[in-house]
């Protein structure tokens, strides 16, 4: 199995109280992880009720545009959108952000 390689880092986004927004969450997707995996409940690793997200209007953004991950406010569950490729995602780069 491929080694887990961060690809995401949540946490000012949610206006979160100012000790959470010191402390990103961040998650970990292995390499080639299939649609619809679980990365996590941002709601519960967030510490708010799954309304507050709809209340604040949590978000996604990514620089490319592209939308990697889905997020469900409702729930807090964040899970891959499409099949990811480390390859076409950072190119040769030992790390992948």
């Amino acid at each position: 199995m491929a080694l887990a390689r961060q690809v995401l880092g949540l946490g000012a986004l949610l206006s979160l109280p100012l000790a959470r927004c010191l402390q990103p969450i961040r998650y970990s997707v292995a390499e080639e992880a299939q649609s619809g995996s679980l990365l996590g409940n941002l709601a519960q690793d967030a510490a708010l009720p799954p309304a507050q997200l709809s209340a604040r209007r949590a978000r996604l953004v990514s620089e490319d545009g592209r939308q990697h991950f889905r997020f469900d406010r409702a729930s807090g569950r964040l899970v891959v959108a499409h099949r990811l490729d480390r390859e076409e995602l950072c190119g040769q780069a030992d790390t992948c952000t």
